[in-house]
């Protein structure tokens, strides 16, 4: 940690150094805190394996909390963030010494002094889905299986371009893989993706988002190529629908024609009853046949529906204290309770987020 905190303060002390006016940094922080309740009891108190994000049971615990500090000249911009967290062990286990501790590292130049249009390079949020791992930006206080199956977080660069009126965003990638900061040993291949967001309205935002790139060592590697769609849609200041789909395949062995398919729909729904209060449910299904993200080992592989549903309360605007049921339903025995295999997973979740 203290090699971190030093990592910080020399970045800071650069940028104040090279620019060429007044700097512009702002420092920010997020925790969210969280107890969740597995009815299933797991004895190792972790969640089933396909969850990252509030991902242990029947304690409390720190889910995410980081430190960020930002800097934007204009024309040069640039991100750092350290964290802490369940979220960071389950998600960033792969990754190598402190890189396990970045939630954000990234810097970008702007390339048009009349257009907005940048490139941008480092570590950043991915670019697939609509739910991150800031839960407290999101609807629902846990995630639907999608998102958790999908990056968090990616890295490589990126071209950005938006128009003026902000209408229309769109985003080319070029990545070191799916949800990775270092390469996949033996893997020499980017990836790459694109994203075009679109909003017609202050509130409508309708986004596509894609991802191609490779799994596996070299020899034996399979192309993956995966689609994400959702609109988010306010239709009055109280009540907002969410709808999305993720479609992916991917090769089955390489130089090969057939491939493995995964179809997740998911649907949200939100209401502001009180000025303070909020209630969410969401919908969602997740078929993954073949175990090209969850691997079951069962007949019909993983094909389960979740059904969530939450209150929240906002004393002031940049806190949330939430209360969430959730119930997923599987086709086949794939998770376990008192060493029997179950069809069914019940958990309740309560979780207080600040952002200051």
């Amino acid at each position: 940690m203290k090699k971190l905190i030093i990592f910080i303060t020399i970045l800071t002390a650069t940028i104040n150094a090279f620019a060429q006016e007044e700097p512009k940094v702002k420092f920010s922080g997020y925790l969210e805190a969280y107890y969740g309740y597995d009815f299933n009891q797991p004895a190792d108190h972790n969640r089933p394996a396909f969850i990252y994000s509030h991902n242990r049971a029947n304690e409390v615990n720190l889910n995410l909390g980081f430190i960020k500090a930002a800097y934007d000249s204009g024309s040069i911009r640039a991100n750092l963030a350290v964290m802490a967290g369940t979220y960071a062990n389950a998600n960033l286990s792969a990754e190598p010494g402190v890189l396990k501790n970045i939630f954000e590292a990234n810097a970008g130049v702007k390339l048009s002094k009349s257009a907005n249009l940048w490139i941008d390079a480092g570590i950043f949020s991915s670019h697939i889905g609509f739910e991150s791992a800031i839960s407290k930006d999101c609807w629902v206080l846990t995630r639907n299986i999608s998102s958790e199956n999908t990056p968090y977080y990616e890295s490589g660069a990126k071209i950005t371009y938006g128009t003026t009126d902000g209408k229309l965003t769109a985003t080319l990638l070029y990545l070191n893989g799916w949800q990775r900061i270092t390469r996949q040993n033996g893997n020499d291949k980017p990836a790459g993706g694109l994203q075009l967001t679109w909003k017609p309205t202050s509130k409508i935002t309708v986004n596509y988002s894609n991802y191609l790139g490779t799994e596996g060592a070299d020899s034996v590697r399979v192309n993956r190529f995966y689609h994400n769609i959702y609109g988010v849609f306010q239709l009055t200041d109280k009540f907002g629908l969410t709808l999305g789909l993720d479609y992916g395949t991917q090769q089955k062995v390489k130089g090969s024609t057939a491939r493995n398919e995964i179809i997740s729909p998911v649907a949200i729904a939100q209401y502001k009853f009180a000025e303070k209060w909020a209630v969410a449910g969401r919908f969602e299904y997740y078929e993954d046949n073949n175990g090209i993200f969850i691997s079951t080992g069962t007949p019909n592989g993983f094909k389960t529906k979740g059904y969530s549903l939450n209150i929240d309360y906002s004393p002031i605007q940049n806190a949330v204290i939430r209360l969430e049921g959730k119930t997923y339903d599987s086709k086949d025995k794939i998770f376990t309770r008192e060493n029997n295999l179950v069809n069914a997973n019940t958990t309740v979740t309560a979780s207080i987020a600040v952002a200051f």
